[in-house]
């Protein structure tokens, strides 16, 4: 009788994972995720916190375990957009956030830390520098692209010098993300097919993902055309309405949803976009619903998703939302985004801010709805394979354990199997 693989037993390896804010970002939703399907023995997470939130709360409330240090509110909720040369400089909170990367190195050492994941621009910077205090290897996860038509030049010269110099590893969610940081040697290749081609150098690219659910019947017979994002001129609102008007000409009975709200000081562009939505003549078909927390569900009433994007996505969430539920997308092609559609097959790629390429290609769908629902199938398929929280969470366990095995260190092993996995 053969004896069974023999099992060895080690205690899972110490990650902190810091995000400077506890507010329900895209970040913040993607990190939330990763902590559920993390691979608990292997890793053990510490979720740390800038401040108390809602995904202080969820993760809590999941038994991840989270501590808050609370992080100064003029360095928390200094928005990524409005950073320049001043805010960069200012003494005062140069010298709170050192303070605070001490603290945190601290709280490394005393939880016998091996590895530090940061979360966003500003915790790649103050979770970097206490890794470095506190002699612990950094991981950036970058989600922002690094280019000037998306942050402040000021900022993207320094988060790029930066990034040769505080994190032992940089892991983006895109190709496109990662090419913006113009990393030294690495081959930008939006198409990772496997763990054995992820890590290249001191980079990887790692896709966020989706839960996929089961499909459901679409209920409403009505013709639905839908964007989802936060309403800014960069989404590009404007553009899907102009498309929507030369849509409506030829389907008219189409309808059009805008979902999301504007942040603070965006209100006046969603003057704009209703103003334009008036001038013209679709006030009878469009709906503007606001932030909702149904998204999926009200995806899943769609005939079709619109991505209208007139700066380049970093990835695309919300596409692979709406392929997950099975429903044909027209995007506009910058950024991460043809990483996720491939254009003719599970979707559409326009060229960003071409209204009469957009219309042309919703027109197309809806005039071939067998097709589109082709689309929309092979779109699921390519999720499901390539998109889920899942694959993006033993991704990131691979590049973990890569890191780990460069300094000597190794992650719980459980099975000969594994071991072999980890050896390799």
């Amino acid at each position: 009788m053969t004896a069974p693989p023999e099992v060895t037993r080690k205690k899972p390896v110490p990650v902190l994972f810091f995000d400077h804010t506890a507010r329900l970002g895209g970040g913040e939703i993607a990190l939330y995720h990763l902590l559920l399907y993390l691979d608990r023995e292997r890793f053990q997470p510490l979720a740390v916190l800038g401040e108390e939130g809602p995904l202080a709360e969820k993760l809590q409330e999941r038994g991840v375990e989270t501590q808050v240090v609370a992080l100064a509110g003029a360095v928390g909720n200094t928005r990524k957009d409005s950073l320049g040369a001043g805010s960069l400089l200012r003494i005062r909170e140069m010298a709170a956030i050192l303070g605070y990367c001490w603290r945190l190195s601290r709280l490394m050492k005393t939880r016998g830390i091996r590895l530090v994941h940061t979360n966003s621009l500003k915790s790649d910077i103050i979770g970097g520098v206490a890794g470095r205090l506190a002699g612990v290897p950094v991981v950036w996860h970058v989600r922002d692209r690094i280019e000037s038509d998306y942050l402040p030049g000021v900022v993207v010269a320094a988060f790029r010098s930066l990034s040769r110099i505080i994190p032992n590893f940089i892991v983006a969610n895109s190709a496109a993300t990662l090419a913006t940081l113009r990393p030294p040697g690495h081959r930008l290749d939006a198409a990772v097919e496997s763990e054995d081609a992820l890590v290249q150098g001191s980079c990887a690219v790692v896709h966020d993902g989706v839960i996929p659910r089961d499909l459901v019947e679409k209920r409403s017979s009505e013709i639905l055309i839908g964007l989802v994002g936060r309403i800014t001129r960069w989404k590009g609102q404007h553009v899907f309405l102009q498309a929507a008007a030369l849509v409506r000409s030829q389907f008219p009975r189409a309808r059009f949803q805008i979902i999301g709200s504007a942040l603070f000081g965006e209100e006046v562009y969603e003057k704009e976009i209703r103003a334009l939505t008036a001038s013209l003549g679709l006030e009878d078909c469009v709906e503007f619903l606001g932030f909702r927390s149904d998204v999926r569900e009200l995806i899943g009433e769609l005939d079709v998703l619109v991505h209208a994007s007139i700066t380049g996505e970093p990835f695309g969430q919300v596409i692979i939302e709406a392929m997950a539920e099975a429903k044909p997308v027209v995007a506009t092609r910058g950024g991460g985004v043809p990483e996720i559609v491939q254009d003719g097959v599970t979707g559409m790629l326009v060229p960003m801010g071409d209204v009469s390429a957009m219309a042309e290609a919703i027109c197309e769908m809806l005039a071939d709805p067998e097709r589109a629902a082709q689309m929309g199938v092979a779109g699921r398929e390519r999720v499901l394979r390539r998109f889920t929280v899942e694959v993006t969470a033993r991704r990131l366990e691979f590049v973990f354990e890569k890191i780990l095995s460069r300094n000597g260190d190794r992650p719980a092993v459980t099975t000969e199997r594994e071991q072999e996995a980890v050896a390799s």
